[in-house]
């Protein structure tokens, strides 16, 4: 079971990096929606591959952030602001997706894919801490 954890957590964690990546391809193609969307799945992805530490997940996004913030930013795993970054980075993801007539500006991407950039470096640095990411 420990290695199929283990394993779980790095593909999750391998997906983050990978939505990064395709917000930062939208971002310098001018698709500033699908880069807030892209960057946001980046910061979900990191919940996730550290909620797995626990066995959790949960079908909805409003679960995964919440076992997130009660087991790692409250406990000080992670740093407060992150709590702001998961919420920002939420309320983008959803008016990019679902509002209509939702403009998506260069500097709301810019900063939403800074955010998840940052979020990546501190679920890096916690998962191999922890000895669970290579």
């Amino acid at each position: 079971m420990e290695g199929s954890i283990n394993e779980l957590i790095q593909y999750r964690f391998s997906k983050a990096k990978e939505d990064v990546e395709s917000a930062e391809r939208e971002l310098e193609a001018g698709g500033y929606r699908l880069s807030l969307n892209r960057s946001y799945y980046a910061i979900f992805h990191c919940m996730r591959a550290v909620n797995a530490i626990d066995l959790y997940d949960s079908s909805k996004h409003s679960g995964v952030i919440s076992h997130f913030n009660q087991y790692y930013v409250k406990t000080g795993a992670f740093p407060k602001e992150i709590s702001k970054i998961i919420r920002t980075s939420s309320e983008m993801r959803e008016q990019a997706d679902y509002e209509d007539f939702f403009t998506a500006s260069r500097a709301d991407a810019e900063e939403q894919l800074e955010k998840a950039k940052q979020f990546i470096e501190y679920t890096e640095r916690f998962l191999k801490e922890k000895g669970l990411l290579n």
